[in-house]
């Protein structure tokens, strides 16, 4: 079995070492040890913390991950118990999010819209 230190597997997943650390601190990676204490990632170590990348760069936070953690083992790398569910919720949530800007936006322009032609009016005096 291939292992390699922090900076190493940060490097192929493309994150930061502090980034794998955050990850195990949240309870998302369980990463074994050397005897002098560094952290040792597996193959599975990396593929369970790009699935974990993957996921926050998608918006999901670790806490909303970790509900999800039989998804990330390679047992759960396809359907898993409640994956489908926790992206149809992601994907509603982002929805909602999305109609709450488009509604901003229009304030925003009809406000301007308000201010330019006032502006106009005046000029034209």
């Amino acid at each position: 079995m291939i292992e390699m230190q922090a900076k190493e597997a940060a490097e192929r997943l493309g994150i930061t070492q502090r980034m794998l650390r955050h990850y195990e601190n949240e309870g998302l990676l369980d990463v074994g040890r050397t005897l002098n204490g560094y952290r040792s990632y597996t193959e599975v170590d990396l593929r369970r913390a790009g699935r974990v990348r993957d996921f926050i760069a998608t918006g999901f936070s670790t806490r909303e991950i970790r509900a999800m953690s039989a998804c990330l083992s390679d047992e759960g790398a396809g359907p898993c118990e409640g994956g489908l569910e926790k992206l149809k919720e992601k994907l509603e949530h982002i929805d909602r999010l999305r109609a709450e800007l488009d509604e901003k936006r229009s304030a925003v322009m009809d406000r301007l819209a308000t201010l330019q032609n006032g502006l106009a009016t005046v000029s034209s005096r």
